[in-house]
């Protein structure tokens, strides 16, 4: 069974194609830039692969690209769209409205759009998509939605309210959503696959950090709590985010600015995190670099990261009454050492110890812990894509 994973953005549509049979990726590729001009980069699971320049002005061009490129030209790899079994989406949002994933039908699209307000950056281009892989995708072929927030709405409310009046939760539904759920999912069920127990009987706190970064306590395979929260800002500083501040430095910084609120919240989303803090950047391998350097501001986001994932892993330790294992996963999880080092140095209350030869590994899962130690650590690779997969497969097969 092939199933084609997309995960469409405001100005992009990502894709995988997958073989289910072996879990493999027969193809991969992104249309950007739609609304803008419009740019393709496709590649097969055997190496080939176009870049090109395109017209995008709404997501069904794009769609229709992606059609292109994989029934013909250099990176064929089916006949037609008829090979392809189903079609399962990422969406970011899904609220208190969805708490699992579900086949798509034309009320499902109309939800997910009316959700936009909670997530005016995602939702409604995956609406739009939606609509568009409708128009594109043979009738028939049945659609999946896969949400970021199901994951976390295991929370109970403890974690979730907010100390605002109760009505801006009952009536304006302001509450922690949480997000990177199917990456939280897939990294925490792939720990419990390879120390060989059953999630039911893990305390695992996941780690998963790259331009975005969110922290999840994990008691049983559920989410118990999570740092990202109404948005993708709060939590860890980022790339560009802030991550938590004092609301009323917000509403200070503001006035002292002269800022609009929609000015306020892009200069916290676009203009902050390591690239506010540093003057440098937002990547955090500029950041280590510079850091390496002597560098006094690079120095300080390097700090700032590290500190405020171990008071994570130590406040969930704390919420679990318990910690089995923590996971590093996304782009700087993965593939940042010395993130890791310093996020779990001084944590022998927890019985954290790091292996330093073992955590020199880049993008590969491996249990980077000494073998006394009592909480292990690992580093695994996320696969969005595939669980989103195998979460279609499952619901199209029942």
């Amino acid at each position: 069974m092939k199933i084609l994973v997309v995960n469409a953005g405001s100005s992009s549509l990502k894709y995988q194609l997958l073989d289910m049979k072996d879990e493999s990726v027969i193809a991969k590729g992104n249309c950007d830039r739609i609304g803008i001009d419009g740019h393709v980069s496709a590649k097969t699971g055997d190496g080939r692969h176009i870049e090109e320049d395109c017209n995008f002005p709404t997501h069904t061009e794009a769609f229709e690209k992606l059609v292109e490129v994989l029934t013909s030209g250099e990176t064929k790899v089916i006949d037609s769209m008829s090979e392809i079994s189903a079609v399962g989406h990422r969406i970011v949002q899904g609220a208190e409205v969805f708490k699992e994933t579900c086949l798509v039908t034309d009320e499902v699209i109309d939800q997910i759009d009316a959700l936009a307000e909670l997530a005016p950056v995602h939702n409604h281009p995956h609406a739009l998509a939606l609509r568009a892989c409708k128009a594109v995708i043979p009738a028939g072929t049945p659609q999946v939605v896969v949400f970021d927030t199901a994951f976390h709405s295991t929370m109970p409310r403890k974690a979730y309210l907010y100390g605002l009046p109760y009505e801006c939760y009952t009536d304006l539904h302001v509450r922690k959503y949480g997000f990177h759920g199917t990456s939280h999912r897939f990294v925490s069920g792939e720990l419990a696959r390879v120390m060989g127990k059953p999630i039911e009987e893990l305390k695992i706190v996941s780690c998963h950090l790259g331009n975005g970064s969110s922290i999840t306590a994990i008691n049983g395979g559920k989410s118990v709590d999570t740092s990202m929260g109404f948005t993708p800002l709060d939590g860890l500083v980022m790339g560009t985010r802030c991550g938590s501040v004092d609301p009323s430095a917000v509403d200070y910084v503001e006035k002292k600015m002269g800022f609009t609120p929609d000015q306020m919240t892009e200069y916290m989303n676009k203009k902050s995190g390591f690239l506010g803090l540093s003057g440098i950047g937002s990547d955090n391998r500029d950041i280590q670099a510079a850091a390496s350097e002597g560098n006094e501001r690079a120095l300080i986001v390097s700090e700032i990261f590290a500190y405020q994932i171990k008071k994570f892993i130590g406040s969930y330790a704390a919420a679990m009454n318990g910690l089995d294992a923590v996971i590093f996963t996304g782009g700087i999880g993965e593939n940042a050492p010395e993130v890791r080092a310093a996020a779990c140095s001084n944590l022998d209350i927890l019985g954290i110890h790091i292996d330093a030869e073992k955590n020199l590994c880049r993008g590969i899962l491996k249990e980077i812990s000494t073998d006394d130690s009592k909480t292990k650590v690992y580093v695994i690779p996320t696969n969005e894509e595939l669980l989103i997969a195998r979460d279609t497969l499952a619901l199209v097969t029942k």
